[in-house]
């Protein structure tokens, strides 16, 4: 990939309030810069409350103006930076109303670590526009767009910006994060989930499809670290850039610039991964309620979590899925589960790799993986990118009970070699009891999903 069109944020305050972000180039002529507003949370005259309105803030709105900057890479290696002035701060109408109907208030959504500047969630649909006279090329133009509307879960996105902002751009300036799309939310997917790694500080950064001519913007970090309740998602909030400049359209068209439309839909490239394969390409969501009844669960005392449900009805164009019969390390692997924003949205896909398969005997009993899981993504499908093949049930992520903190890129499954002969001999006879096995297990696998494999105090996982 080229040297993308980011770069850092310095906000200097005359009394103290510095902070920085990271920031979009998006034109040199004009030159533009588009980063977040929450690191002028300290500014503002009206204080937090400013954030709660409904219409573009100038820079009046700001007391005292800081001083603002930007820091980029310079071609022979090095930094360059550049005095910037405020245009207005924007409000983003589509990703605002997006994240009121996909964050609910139960739910207890909380961004980035408490008492910093910015973690207030109704900073979050706010961006800034800078202009940046230095960065002014007469060959400029805009940089190369993509709407958020033609995304689709599962597919791969890379996303940069730098990680503490202006904190030491020699060593954080622009890295990069591949991840893919997790879910979609609000008018034209104004609100998109991804389980692409970001930091604090890369606020303002961008997301980028894969097109036949090169990335393309499509979106841009709204916030890096989200809570639900007291649970780290371990999923970045995009913004899509489509939907903030149609937000931002009248204010630029005040200033004399004139937005450039958005190609609706980009030709999608493949990013090459190890098998070259897209297990979701073609797959459709859509939302069903299906009646069932429990044939069978697994007793209190089973390592193993697992209910069996038989539908009422047929499921038409249904194709079962191939199982998979052997567990490879490193292999790419996707979760799919109604965790994070799965009520509102439907179900999200998070990607990552089978990191550890632990066997008995010989027999895998448990596989690992880093995708990102949280509660809600039980009974989710383990599937291989490789293959397309189901792996595994999802059964749980990983809890420290001694500090309360959850791991989301630590998760454990059941592999599917020990569900497919029980299915299939119930599907042979039709009796509940041929899953009764689940509930008549050995010390290892026992002491397996215990997390402990020695005697002493109980784990603390």
């Amino acid at each position: 990939m080229a040297a993308p069109p980011c770069c850092a944020v310095r906000v200097r305050g005359v009394g103290g309030g510095d902070g920085g972000c990271s920031g979009l180039v998006l034109s040199r002529r004009p030159a533009l810069v588009l980063c977040h507003a929450a690191v002028f949370a300290p500014f503002l005259r009206a204080g937090p409350a400013a954030w709660a309105r409904p219409a573009a803030l100038p820079p009046a709105a700001l007391r005292p103006r800081p001083r603002l900057s930007v820091v980029l890479g310079a071609e022979a290696g090095g930094l360059r930076e550049f005095d910037a002035r405020l245009l207005a701060l924007v409000p983003c109408a589509t990703f605002r109303r997006a994240l009121e109907r996909g964050l609910g208030r139960a739910d207890r959504w909380r961004f980035g670590a408490d008492g910093e500047a910015g973690t207030d969630p109704r900073a979050l649909p706010w961006f800034a526009w800078l202009q940046v006279l230095g960065l002014d090329a007469p060959e400029g133009g805009w940089a190369a767009l993509a709407s958020a509307g033609s995304l689709r879960k599962g597919q791969a996105l890379l996303a940069c910006g730098s990680p503490f902002g202006d904190l030491c751009p020699e060593l954080f300036l622009n890295t990069l994060s591949r991840g893919v799309v997790s879910n979609l939310a609000g008018e034209e997917n104004a609100l998109v989930l991804t389980d692409a790694r970001c930091l604090p500080g890369t606020e303002g950064g961008a997301a980028f499809v894969p097109s036949p001519d090169g990335p393309r913007v499509v979106a841009v970090i709204a916030t890096s670290f989200c809570w639900k309740g007291a649970e780290w998602v371990g999923l970045t909030l995009l913004c899509s850039l489509a939907a903030i400049l149609r937000s931002s359209a009248g204010v630029l068209g005040e200033a004399g610039i004139v937005v450039p439309p958005v190609p609706a839909w980009v030709a999608a490239v493949a990013v090459p991964t190890s098998s070259g394969q897209d297990p979701w390409a073609g797959r459709r969501w859509d939302a069903a309620v299906l009646r069932g009844r429990v044939v069978f669960a697994t007793e209190e005392s089973s390592p193993f979590d697992v209910a069996v449900v038989e539908l009422e009805e047929s499921v038409p164009g249904f194709v079962p899925p191939c199982l998979a019969d052997t567990f490879l390390p490193g292999e790419e692997v996707s979760v799919v589960g109604f965790g994070a924003l799965g009520r509102v949205c439907g179900p999200s896909v998070t990607a990552g790799v089978l990191s550890a398969v632990v066997a008995v005997a010989g027999c895998p009993v448990m596989l690992q993986t880093t995708c990102a899981v949280h509660g809600g993504s039980s009974g989710g499908p383990l599937v291989s990118s490789r293959s397309g093949c189901l792996m595994g049930i999802v059964a749980s992520n990983t809890r420290d009970t001694t500090v309360g903190a959850t791991y989301p890129h630590l998760n454990f499954c059941i592999p599917i070699t020990i569900l497919k002969p029980l299915i299939a001999r119930y599907r042979r006879t039709g009796d509940p009891d041929a899953f009764a096995g689940l509930n008549r297990v050995g010390e290892g696998v026992r002491a397996t999903w215990q997390l402990q494999q020695h005697t002493g105090p109980p784990s603390k996982l």
